[in-house]
């Protein structure tokens, strides 16, 4: 079994796509737009216009793969209740990851050292996404 994330970016789907290829190194291993879709869309399911919407993605990030669409392309996107969390191989990749995904967006929690960490800090980004960046300990 497996538990993938999915996001719905509400019509900002390839901005966050391109967003997280540049910050993270993000593959996008598939994209689907609505017009491309081999059945048609249920009336009312898009709002006019959505043609080049993104109706389904798959990125990966490092070993992760994550899915993605602009759902109901209805304006900003909302993530409430959850983070996503980076392990970085070492404090400087964690700075520059945290750094990258801090452009545009909200500190929740500087990224410094901590009992459990040699650096941990959480970030929300340009997408209201909530990330946590952490060094994992190696182990002993």
């Amino acid at each position: 079994m497996q538990v993938q994330p999915y996001l719905f970016f509400e019509g900002r789907c390839e901005e966050a796509l391109e967003y997280y290829r540049t910050a993270l190194g993000a593959e996008v291993t598939m994209l689907m737009r609505f017009k491309e879709s081999p059945e048609p869309m249920p009336a009312g399911m898009c709002p006019p216009g959505s043609d080049d919407k993104v109706m389904h993605a798959s990125f990966r990030i490092g070993e992760t793969t994550l899915m993605a669409s602009d759902g109901r392309a209805a304006g900003s996107p909302v993530f409430q209740g959850f983070s996503l969390s980076l392990a970085a191989a070492n404090d400087a990749e964690a700075q520059r990851l945290f750094s990258a995904l801090g452009q545009g967006g909200q500190v929740q929690m500087p990224l410094s050292k901590t009992f459990y960490a040699s650096s941990f800090g959480m970030v929300a980004d340009r997408f209201g996404v909530s990330w946590m960046v952490i060094v994992v300990p190696a182990a002993a």
